[in-house]
């Protein structure tokens, strides 16, 4: 635990490198929820940023007055069974946790990514929104998703190419090495694919969860391909990587 947080990665520093020139960002950070939005610039109005504010205020009143009844979601690392009265964002959640043996709060950055990308996807053409490394992509091009895998020597020189008719599409990544989540690895970066945001945040954790050293990385893209649903998985420790499925590794 104490190789995490570098400032760079508690600010975010790395939206500025990575942001596409084609499309216009905004950010949108209620309490914990931090998201960095990125939509069409023909589509781009001010009412945008409200809309998301609202949604995310929606959800996250949804999820606390759940929690608030049902503490163990919040720091249960198994799946849980939902009790009555759950809202539906703790339903993407609990169904993305048992898919991935993890508990139900690894998937809640890739649930308000989509959920937000789907309340705006009437009013643009493209969006894209990053929340804390999770990324729910809706493009009508195809994209290069920039690697960011901490001390590893493939940091920000590998991207995925994330083709356009694989949208819309969850890209999601865990580390055990870079930034304040919890992980039980020591995996420098786990990106994985999945069309449900929530599921890839799942995975991704599961899958980082299982490497400590490089001699980990085929177990976690063996546990990523056994999961219904995934569609890829890229798994970074040091000098190593392993990949599977339908994903596109670049050099950039």
């Amino acid at each position: 635990m104490d190789k995490k947080p570098a400032v760079e990665y508690v600010q975010r520093d790395y939206r500025v490198r990575h942001e596409a020139r084609d499309l216009r960002y905004f950010q949108v950070s209620i309490k914990e929820t931090d998201l960095a939005i990125g939509v069409d610039k023909a589509s781009y109005t001010d009412r945008l940023s409200v809309l998301c504010k609202e949604e995310i205020l929606r959800l996250r009143a949804e999820l606390e007055n759940y929690i608030s009844i049902h503490p163990e979601f919040r720091t249960s690392f198994k799946p849980l069974p939902l009790i009555p009265g759950a809202p539906a964002i703790a339903s993407i959640m609990s169904g993305a946790a048992f898919c991935a043996g993890v508990g139900p709060m690894a998937a809640v950055a890739g649930a308000i990514a989509q959920a937000v990308g789907e309340k705006i996807k009437s009013e643009v053409q493209e969006v894209i929104i990053e929340n804390g490394g999770d990324i729910y992509l809706n493009s009508q091009c195809d994209r290069l998703i920039s690697v960011f895998a901490g001390q590893s020597i493939f940091s920000h020189k590998i991207a995925l190419r994330v083709r356009a008719k694989q949208s819309p599409i969850g890209i999601c990544t865990s580390s055990g090495t870079v930034g304040p989540s919890i992980s039980l690895g020591q995996a420098d970066a786990v990106v994985v694919l999945s069309p449900h945001t929530s599921l890839a945040d799942a995975a991704a954790t599961g899958a980082a969860n299982l490497v400590q050293d490089t001699n980990d990385l085929m177990k976690a893209v063996n546990f990523v391909k056994a999961i219904n649903g995934v569609t890829g998985v890229l798994a970074i420790k040091d000098d190593k990587m392993a990949a599977w499925g339908n994903i596109e590794v670049v050099g950039i």
